[in-house]
């Protein structure tokens, strides 16, 4: 594979959505992982049916479509819910970006996902962007943008990846604690030096 695959991640809240999108303004192809995941939970998928058995009938509607708040608040409630949700999901998403990824005419491919480090699609990246925020940033981002209790933010935070752990893996760290002029800053820096310096 000539192009390489750049990881944008970080946990719910830090902006990823935001520097994706930069990103993609700037011409380069972003996979948003999230779009894929609702595709592989669309009625009728195998991944569906697996879920129901996991966490109960009631998950889906009378028409047989997700109910992905439901979903979302078993899963989340305990690392144990959140592993199995990913056991279950990734494999199809994967395959599913694999694909979009061989097809791909940039130069550069990003993927846009909170899974990704410690799980199967890392290796396949060349390098890694976390996107860092506060906790309390991030709470406050999910609470408007989800429309959930803080405490429900707080809990589906828990149940992600450490910021530090996310440290660990990162090529780069973008953060997204002020002004939306000092995270395009920082982006533009980043992908200045994905192209003139890491893949020459």
């Amino acid at each position: 594979m000539n192009t390489p695959m750049i990881a944008i991640t970080g946990t719910s809240g830090s902006g990823k959505s935001t520097v994706s999108k930069l990103y993609r303004n700037w011409g380069y192809e972003v996979c948003d992982a999230d779009i894929v995941a609702r595709q592989v939970l669309e009625k009728g998928s195998n991944c569906l049916v697996k879920l129901v058995e996991q966490f109960g009938k009631d998950i889906l509607d009378e028409q047989g479509n997700l109910r992905r708040r439901l979903l979302a608040d078993r899963a989340f409630a305990t690392s144990k819910g959140t592993e199995i949700l990913t056991e279950i999901t990734h494999p199809e998403i994967i395959r599913r970006i694999v694909a979009q990824w061989q097809n791909t005419k940039s130069s550069l491919f990003f993927v846009d996902g909170a899974v990704i480090v410690g799980h199967p699609l890392q290796k396949m990246c060349s390098k890694i962007i976390v996107v860092q925020t506060s906790p309390q940033i991030a709470v406050e981002r999910i609470c408007q943008r989800d429309g959930i209790s803080a405490e429900m933010a707080e809990r589906r935070l828990k149940a992600q990846i450490s910021q530090e752990e996310l440290e660990k893996a990162a090529d780069y760290i973008i953060w997204n604690n002020s002004h939306p002029t000092a995270l395009e800053q920082q982006a533009k820096t980043v992908l200045q030096r994905l192209t003139e310096e890491d893949f020459l």
